[in-house]
């Protein structure tokens, strides 16, 4: 099975840099089904092809199975040594990891250049067609190139076998196209060779969040993807829904400017992560989740905290995520540092067993950017299944709002907020959260205090 990633932008052996691989060297890589060998096969300035030639053991694959099930003689007799599948996915997984994950250590601005880029995969198992193949690529940019092998060269009328060689063009960077692949290849031939379980989930999840959402094949892919188990399919479309819906759409990030804009005058922001900081400090709290975490200007505040042994980050949004992980530098930790922060992508309104056993949680601005009956999901995902025992939630004191000439009356301070409480309609909220999950809360005032109107964010902290 053979993989050829080709540029022509010159100087094309900046190829080279973005997978971290020498043109002048053939790499040979073990792995548990066989061994990954790259390899340039031409190399100059104006083009440059690096190849991953894969050459999987057939008896490897299989050893350890249960031989009791299934058909013997089929486990060492398939197209799996010769075919681009899962097997494919976890070589560019482990092999070209860096590449896929964006980092370019030489030339960390080539990482997020587009590129004429062309992928060919000799060959590729299709059930579907060429049909099929032109629907997963296509709607990503892509011009396809199909050459169809017969199923027998003598007897051209049994017609064609579902084979191809396949390449596909565009300009893109070499982490999206990677990551393309890394999710699609297995869903053309509908199989994997490994158990498909919530680790899985996840990797579609964190690989297909940033651009599956928007795809016309989503429900197949995803289907696909995890094996027609129909309890993960339902619950990644549903977080994938999620995402498509909840992600910024273009004229939010002006709504987030004017928010900005709007709280600059009293540095409410920094008052706010002050105040939380502080909270989570006061509770003794080692560990810290931070529950919507956005582009992660509180995790920036927390991680200089050597209190908190493990930080971790939660979005929904992809994109969030990317811009958190170059806000924090992540790639430039030291490695004591780096190894107590993490970044996970997720939904808070789906049970996540990764967010259990946490010492406390901020919940900070996320609230009243939920509809009902999401918000009524999120209080079961943080304060039942969650359960950290500091709960620390803002939210806007909608009464505030009176005090800026700017905004216009009965109008909210983000176009995405689908409410913003009063102090009384937040203490209802929070008492009856109290009632149902055995918390306890008390309130804080968070930036200049009105003896009327009260703060501009109101905070509540909840103990067990």
């Amino acid at each position: 099975m053979l993989l050829s990633i080709t540029t022509e932008h010159p100087p094309a052996t900046d190829l080279g840099y973005l997978l971290h691989k020498h043109p002048g060297r053939l790499q040979t890589f073990d792995l548990s089904f066989g061994k990954a060998h790259v390899f340039y096969p031409e190399a100059d300035e104006n083009r440059c092809t690096a190849c991953l030639l894969l050459d999987i053991d057939p008896v490897g694959m299989v050893r350890g199975k249960n031989r009791s099930q299934g058909d013997l003689l089929a486990r060492y007799v398939n197209d799996r040594p010769y075919v681009a599948s899962s097997f494919l996915s976890v070589a560019i997984s482990q092999v070209l990891g860096a590449a896929m994950s964006g980092r370019c250590k030489d030339r960390p601005e080539l990482a997020d250049t587009p590129l004429p880029l062309a992928a060919r995969i000799d060959v590729l198992p299709v059930r579907g067609g060429e049909r099929f193949l032109r629907q997963l690529f296509e709607p990503l940019g892509y011009t396809v190139e199909a050459e169809a092998y017969p199923l027998d060269e003598k007897f051209p009328a049994w017609g064609n076998s579902p084979y191809f060689s396949v390449t596909i063009r565009g300009v893109t960077t070499l982490s999206q196209l990677l990551t393309h692949l890394y999710v699609l290849v297995p869903v053309f031939d509908n199989e994997k060779h490994y158990f498909v379980g919530e680790a899985e989930l996840e990797k579609l999840l964190a690989k297909g969040g940033g651009w599956l959402t928007a795809h016309p094949e989503k429900d197949q892919i995803t289907r696909r993807y995890l094996k027609h188990r129909y309890g993960l399919y339902r619950e990644a479309l549903s977080r994938l829904i999620e995402v498509e819906e909840l992600q910024a759409p273009p004229d939010e990030q002006t709504a987030s400017a004017e928010e900005e804009t709007l709280e600059r005058s009293v540095s409410l922001n920094d008052q706010r992560h002050g105040a939380v900081l502080a909270a989570l400090k006061a509770s003794g709290a080692r560990s810290v989740l931070d529950l919507g975490c956005g582009e992660g200007k509180l995790l920036r505040q927390l991680l200089p905290e050597n209190q908190f042994e493990q930080i971790v980050g939660v979005d929904v949004s992809i994109r969030s995520l990317e811009m958190a992980q170059k806000r924090l530098k992540l790639d430039r930790l030291p490695p004591r540092q780096a190894e107590r922060l993490k970044l996970l992508h997720g939904s808070l309104i789906y049970r996540d067993r990764r967010l259990e056993g946490f010492d406390a949680a901020a919940v900070v601005e996320v609230i009243e950017h939920l509809d009902p009956p999401r918000l009524t999901a999120l209080e079961r995902a943080v304060f039942e299944f969650a359960r950290p025992k500091i709960v620390v939630v803002t939210t806007p004191n909608q009464e505030y709002n009176v005090m800026w000439e700017s905004l216009p009356a009965g109008q909210f301070r983000h176009a995405d907020h689908r409410f913003e409480w009063t102090r009384a309609q937040f203490q209802a909220w929070a008492g009856r959260i109290c009632q149902a999950f055995g918390y306890t809360v008390r309130y804080l005032p968070v930036g200049p205090e009105d003896e009327k109107v009260g703060s501009p964010t109101q905070m509540g902290v909840f103990e067990f």
